[in-house]
């Protein structure tokens, strides 16, 4: 839809490689840091990872806490965690060196010590970056004029709560990849403790793009507020799932008729974080962060999701509040403890057995209660949810059913499972102390006696189960895995480019990826 810019070329090229690319988009010359902020301001770029921070603000940053001389990193989030979305697979599969341009760009201009580029739960798109940096190594080992700024590729483990500017910076420093108890702006302290500009594999694109063409010519296309282009994954009910790139001030109507999606009972926008907007809102609704928050919604990562008319919407959200639930870190006890219970009404609600009341009185409890924006999001999906699905909520409460199956059009990670375990008890020592109940209260229930009867306790949560183990006065109890081998599938998966497994399928085939032509639509 309008011109192709961060997706030039992919209607004739499943993957741009370093001779194509230069052709495009020729070599990027150093520029000035200032010059590149005022670029940046002139155009008020924004980041594309979900929270729109001011891009020339970050450079701005790190170029304070850095000082005269001293040492920084570029850090690309390719860590998309949302099982919504797939553009940040898309360009470090198909155009990851206009990434990499970005990031190089940033990182002359700054000083920095390196380049690192980390990517989630795709081997492709790790290997796609990985062969990009070779094809820049080799390119100077023939006299070519690449820059010699070290780049480093890091994979870590895919997860929804992976993105998150905190728990990446950790992942990427070998840590565990949770978001931090007490939070760090990466600008001051991130990679290996140095000032860290962090942004999203979009964001350093566009970066690229906009010293490429200049504001004026950047400015072209979109809105006057906010100019170029964006990238959105339009899944869910769309007949023709994909990744499109269209100008600012696109209706997403329009989106919508190429990708062949009926809204139906609703859109998602945003992701699993996002509002759903009722059909006649999304028929007016503007591609831009200023349109959707008219429209009472934020664009977010650019996420798209119709529902359709076929699937349950309740049974939908439902799912959807049992994914996040599972996708706590486990150290807030109001996320650890909350999340489960919000899910828990949702699907109540969702069996008829439940109440709006009592969603209302669990998310009342998780929100603004986190180390990080999880418990909150979800509480927004979830309040979204009810005041779309307000009839069929009607419905189930009076019928326990809207008469639809759920059909699973909401995209969910297919994964490795993580076993589950169970707590066993040696009752011959058991004296009903009760601290395992205290440790593990959503687990763990005691009888009249005081004696302890166990529910199955989740993978996430082996780490608590461990330590109600090891304090047990009577040591009493043992930690037992149950069953979990094998795929262990959860709805139906978006099938782009990150679901890609088979070695032999190459870098260069993308399959169940409609192709992406200069309008943006499928090829």
């Amino acid at each position: 839809m309008g011109p192709a810019r961060l997706t030039a070329g992919l209607d004739h090229c499943r993957r741009l490689d370093l001779p194509a690319h230069r052709t495009l988009h020729g070599v990027v010359e150093p520029r000035d840091l200032g010059e590149l902020i005022s670029y940046a301001n002139e155009v008020d770029m924004r980041g594309r990872g979900g929270a729109a921070f001011p891009f020339a603000r970050k450079l701005r940053a790190v170029a304070d806490a850095t000082g005269s001389g001293g040492d920084c990193v570029v850090l690309v989030n390719g860590a998309e965690g949302e099982p919504a979305s797939s553009k940040d697979a898309m360009l470090l599969t198909r155009n990851p060196h206009l990434v990499l341009d970005g990031a190089v760009l940033a990182a002359e201009a700054l000083g920095a010590r390196e380049v690192v580029v980390a990517t989630a739960g795709g081997e492709v798109a790790e290997a796609s970056v990985a062969a990009a940096v070779a094809e820049r190594r080799a390119a100077n080992v023939s006299g070519g004029a690449e820059s010699r700024v070290p780049i480093r590729v890091v994979g870590i483990k895919e997860r929804f709560i992976s993105g998150e500017g905190g728990a990446l910076v950790r992942a990427v420093n070998g840590e565990e990849g949770i978001p931090p108890g007490r939070k760090k702006r990466a600008a001051v302290s991130g990679v290996d403790g140095l000032p860290t500009l962090l942004s999203n594999t979009e964001t350093y694109a566009q970066f690229a793009l906009l010293a490429e063409y200049g504001p004026e010519k950047y400015a072209e296309v979109g809105t006057s507020k906010e100019p170029g282009t964006i990238l959105l994954t339009v899944s869910g009910g769309a007949a023709q799932g994909a990744v499109i790139e269209t100008p600012t001030g696109t209706l997403l109507a329009d989106v919508l008729a190429l990708c062949e999606a009926e809204p139906g009972d609703g859109v998602l926008v945003g992701g699993y974080h996002g509002a759903w907007l009722s059909a006649e809102t999304a028929g007016t609704a503007v591609i831009s962060r200023e349109g959707m928050k008219l429209a009472g919604a934020t664009l977010g990562a650019g996420i798209i999701v119709p529902l359709g008319a076929s699937t349950c919407p309740l049974g939908e959200a439902a799912r959807v509040a049992s994914y996040l639930a599972g996708e706590s870190a486990g150290q807030c006890g109001p996320c650890r403890l909350g999340l489960p219970d919000v899910a828990r009404a949702v699907c109540a609600l969702a069996e008829g057995t439940g109440s709006v009341d009592a969603v209302r009185r669990a998310v009342r409890v998780v929100e603004r209660r986190g180390a990080c924006f999880h418990p909150d999001g979800t509480a927004k999906f979830v309040l979204s949810a009810l005041d779309a699905f307000e009839s069929e909520i009607a419905l189930h409460l009076e019928h326990g059913s809207c008469g639809r199956p759920v059909r699973g059009v909401l995209p969910m990670p297919e994964r490795e499972a993580e076993p589950d375990y169970r707590l066993e008890v040696d009752w011959s020592r058991c004296q009903g102390h009760g601290l395992c109940a205290h440790l593990l209260p959503e687990f763990v229930e005691l009888d009249d006696y005081g004696f302890p009867s166990f529910q199955t306790i989740p993978g996430w949560m082996a780490k608590e189960a461990r330590r109600a183990v090891d304090m047990c006065p009577a040591l009493a109890l043992r930690l037992a895995q149950t069953t979990g081998d094998g795929p262990k599938p959860v709805g139906s998966p978006l099938r782009l480019v990150k679901d890609l497994r088979k070695a032999g399928e190459g870098l260069t085939r993308m399959s169940g990826l409609p192709r992406i032509s200069r309008a943006g639509g499928t090829a």
